[in-house]
């Protein structure tokens, strides 16, 4: 079991290169892939009009690294070749670009040239390094998803749970959050709360120990789980928080970084290749990590649930 970054960068070291796709690349990612490249993680492919990458790869770190250039000088057309090579096998991982990230989910979810599986819907998860113990949490869904529905949250722990498997999580304990830990008809979050605990009794997402409704208190500690009459091996040692919408993974994962001071990475899951976005509550330092944790995915199943 992964318990760290370092360990996951270590992991992904040891497995091979892949190759990254990138379109439309700026400056600002060019240092990031050069990290990655000498770190034997992987070759960037990038694509764009060809002069102009080549003049910026040139006063770059990666020009010191190999790398391959593909040229295409419609930019309304870059996304597309990046999405064609990864779908044709000739790229293991897509990553954002200069692109905005919404256009790069669009392009995901097209029927046609995406890369989504039939059924199946995309998730983003956040993956935490905790500051005082050797341990990795993941939230979800903390960027994609509005206000899913029952069935979509559904895919949506199965997104996740694939991935703490991917991390070597093998029964993952899941904290599914609410307001309050109590089952409310009034409010539907600890509804489908109760549903998806049920769900996980009755071995529906496998070896995971599925608990909820919970509110923070409950799942951060058992303490606070016993004093409002809750028993469970989920409290206080919880590897995935399930939330109820966006408002509250976004904030939650903000918050942890921005007044928490941890460090995250995270990963798009639900796609047939991984998929890698550029968001801003992710640090420089901590984005090697998500090419790591991409190149990972590639060995272990990939990334739909």
């Amino acid at each position: 079991m992964l318990n760290s970054f370092k360990e996951i960068l270590a992991a992904a070291k040891q497995n091979g290169v892949k190759k990254l796709v990138v379109p439309c690349p700026v400056a600002a990612d060019l240092p990031l892939l050069a990290e990655a490249a000498a770190a034997g993680l992987i070759i960037p492919i990038l694509v764009g009009d060809g002069s102009s990458l080549e003049l910026l790869v040139n006063g770059s770190p990666l020009a010191a690294e190999k790398y391959e250039i593909v040229d295409e000088n419609d930019p309304q057309q870059a996304l597309g070749r990046a999405l064609a090579l990864v779908r044709n096998g000739e790229a293991d991982i897509l990553m954002q670009g200069g692109g905005a990230p919404q256009e790069l989910l669009d392009a995901i979810r097209d029927k046609e040239q995406g890369l989504l599986p039939k059924g199946r819907i995309i998730s983003f998860i956040s993956i935490f390094q905790l500051l005082k113990r050797e341990k990795l949490i993941l939230v979800t869904d903390a960027f994609i998803n509005n206000n899913p529905t029952l069935v979509e949250k559904q895919q949506i722990l199965e997104n996740a749970l694939q991935l703490a498997r991917i991390l070597g999580i093998e029964a993952p304990k899941v904290a599914v959050l609410a307001a309050i830990e109590q089952v409310n008809p009034g409010i539907p979050s600890t509804l489908d709360a109760a549903i998806l605990s049920k769900m996980g009794e009755r071995r529906q997402f496998g070896k995971a120990i599925v608990e909820g409704p919970l509110d923070i208190d409950c799942a951060l500690s058992q303490v606070a789980a016993g004093r409002k009459g809750l028993q469970s091996i989920v409290t206080g040692n919880v590897d995935i928080y399930l939330v109820p919408e966006i408002d509250t993974g976004l904030l939650l994962a903000e918050a942890l970084v921005f007044f928490g001071k941890m460090h995250t990475a995270g990963l798009v899951m639900g796609t047939s290749k991984p998929v890698i976005l550029n968001l801003p509550f992710v640090s420089d330092e901590n984005r090697v990590v998500e090419i790591a944790l991409a190149c990972l995915a590639c060995l272990k199943g990939g990334t739909n649930g």
